[in-house]
C-alpha cells in the first residue's frame, strides 16, 4: 500500500531553514506528480508546492514563492521540501501527498517558526 513518511520538521527561529523529507514507497513513485502540502493550527489543509513526475516544472504557493524550494530524487523514492527565511505563519504539519488536495498523504512533521 502507499506509504509516504515525512521527516527533518523542528522549531527555528524566524529567518531560519529547515530541509523536510518524504520517504515514498508502494507505488509508482518516478512516474507521479507529488506535493506538499500543510495545515496550520486551528486550519485547514493548505496546498504549498507541485512538482512533477520528471521533476522539471515546479510550483508554488504565492505564500511561498521564492522562499521554498520542493525536489526529488527517484532514485532513491524521496520527495523534499527546503524551506529558508522561515516566518511564524509558516508554522503548520507539513505533509507530502499524492494530489493537491492532500487526500492521500502521509502522516506529517510538524514545523514551528517561533522566537
Amino acid at each position: 500500500q502507499v506509504q509516504l513518511v515525512e521527516s527533518g520538521g523542528g522549531l527555528v527561529q524566524p529567518g531560519g531553514s529547515l530541509r523536510l523529507s518524504c520517504a515514498a514507497s508502494g507505488f509508482a513513485f518516478s512516474s507521479n506528480l507529488m506535493n506538499w502540502v500543510r495545515q496550520a493550527p486551528g486550519k485547514g489543509l493548505e496546498w504549498v508546492s507541485t512538482i512533477t513526475s520528471g521533476g522539471g516544472v515546479t510550483t508554488y504557493a504565492d505564500s511561498v514563492l521564492g522562499r521554498f524550494t520542493i525536489s526529488r530524487d527517484n532514485a532513491k523514492n524521496m520527495l523534499y521540501l527546503q524551506m529558508n527565511n522561515l516566518k511564524p505563519e509558516d508554522t503548520a504539519v507539513y505533509y507530502c501527498a499524492k494530489d493537491r488536495r492532500g487526500l492521500t498523504r502521509g502522516q506529517g512533521t510538524q514545523v514551528t517558526v517561533s522566537s
